[in-house]
């Protein structure tokens, strides 16, 4: 057992991380933006860091995504491509970052947080539309794969701000509005969770008792951040999104600098 979990203060540090992270990435995803942080704060190896985040997250993604799909936000069938790419992305991805050194890994991560921090804040999403898209399309699904496969991979190497990603480039690429494009994003992002744990725990890289009780507070987190979204839509996102990524950003920048 990792012994952070008799370090009560930052059990308690890493709990509450967990669970606004839960929150935040139900609505617009990110929420690896605040575990990430908390977790290589802690002073976990960075590749435990990055396969005890995955086990925590999934938690939260499944939660999530479930929430969508129930309220029809999401349709599997319409997004099967998309969902096998991911899978393949992930997969690739999470084997391909347990072949790089830890120490370099160490001084890249916090500028790729910083990096997707700065891209999600200030990126504007395309327009929207209300026309109905083939799902047979063949372009559709081109489109699909190469989504999937893209941030899939990201997600399996480093993944902070992969749900944030998924909901801007859903919009962008497909014209969903942002309600519709979370719940995408939520169950892609569960996908390239799972697989890329999967992948971690095959490798011995997960902590499964930290990576457990922060996936407890996650699935809170995330339940009560879906339900949010779905009842009270953009006008609510954008907000929470702006002020905790320019908040995260500020922090990061702090921690990596001075």
């Amino acid at each position: 057992m990792f012994e952070l979990l008799n370090n009560i203060p930052w059990v308690f540090i890493l709990a509450s991380a967990a669970f606004v992270a839960g929150f935040i990435d139900a609505i617009v995803g990110g929420g690896g933006l605040l575990t990430v942080p908390a977790l290589l704060s802690s002073g976990l190896p960075v590749h435990m860091v990055l396969g005890t985040n995955k086990l925590a997250s999934t938690f939260g993604t499944a939660t999530s995504s479930y929430t969508f799909y129930r309220n029809k936000l999401f349709n599997p069938a319409m997004w099967l491509p998309c969902i096998i790419a991911t899978f393949v992305g992930a997969l690739v991805g999470a084997v391909a970052v347990s072949l790089v050194s830890g120490a370099w890994l160490e001084k890249i991560l916090p500028l790729i947080i910083i990096s997707t921090a700065i891209y999600t804040l200030f990126k504007q999403p395309g327009p929207t539309v209300d026309t109905e898209i083939d799902k047979d399309c063949a372009k559709f699904k081109l489109k699909q794969r190469i989504q999937g496969i893209t941030l899939g991979f990201y997600d399996g190497f480093a993944g902070p701000g992969t749900g944030a990603f998924w909901t801007v480039s859903t919009q962008m690429i497909h014209k969903f509005d942002l309600l519709v494009s979370s719940g995408v994003a939520r169950t892609m992002n569960f996908v390239s969770n799972a697989t890329a744990l999967a992948t971690f725990m095959v490798l011995g890289k997960v902590d499964y008792e930290l990576g457990l009780l922060m996936g407890g507070f996650l699935m809170i987190g995330a339940f009560i951040g879906a339900q949010t979204a779905i009842k009270f839509g953009s006008k609510l996102i954008r907000p929470i999104f702006i002020i905790v990524v320019l908040l995260i950003s500020v922090k990061l920048a702090l921690d990596a600098w001075f």
